[in-house]
């Protein structure tokens, strides 16, 4: 045999060598599906490849009652436009919700303003908990720059059965002696 042949035979050999390991290792990795699934069932652990299950959710959801809360927006001696984009929402208290406005500098020059909530009826306030929210800071815009900016939310589910409606409004105000410069 020539030494072409022996080494023909030879890659040949470990071609097939190579076949065998990838297709052992394809094997290998669909049991491990079944084996992780039995082993988590043992443990008993969450079986996460359930889908009839539900997942995992907040207890402290009242299902039972929807709240209207509507959202407000206005400036003060600002020249910037500023807009909740959705007007109203219908929340379950409880539930973590997130809404978003919407701000335009409609100046040649840079602005910082800060955003000041207040809520409807004035008592709603002691329930309505912003988790995230931009009147946390101030907000600096360049030249027409716009900006779009979360108010994330939950109604405490000890809210009064009264209030079915909430109205949470902001306005923003320019803070004094930031006309050109950017805010910390």
């Amino acid at each position: 045999m020539s030494a072409d042949g022996a080494l023909l035979d030879a890659n040949r050999l470990l071609l097939k060598k190579l076949l065998v390991v990838a297709v052992a290792m394809f094997g290998f990795g669909f049991a491990l599906v079944p084996f992780y699934e039995k082993l988590c069932e043992v443990a008993g652990l969450r079986d996460v490849f359930r889908a009839d299950e539900p997942a995992v959710r907040n207890t402290q959801v009242d299902l039972t009652r929807n709240v209207a809360v509507e959202f407000d927006a206005n400036t003060q001696r600002l020249a910037w436009t500023f807009h909740p984009v959705e007007g109203s929402i219908s929340v379950h208290p409880g539930e973590v919700r997130q809404v978003i406005y919407e701000v335009r500098n409609t100046l040649d020059r840079t602005v910082t303003g800060q955003a000041v909530p207040s809520y409807g009826p004035q008592r709603a306030g002691e329930y309505f908990r912003k988790l995230e929210c931009f009147c946390f800071q101030k907000q600096t815009l360049g030249p027409h720059e716009v900006r779009r900016m979360p108010v994330v939310f939950v109604i405490d589910p000890k809210l009064p059965a009264d209030l079915g409606t909430i109205t949470l409004s902001y306005t923003f105000f320019e803070v004094a002696g930031s006309q050109g410069g950017k805010s910390s």
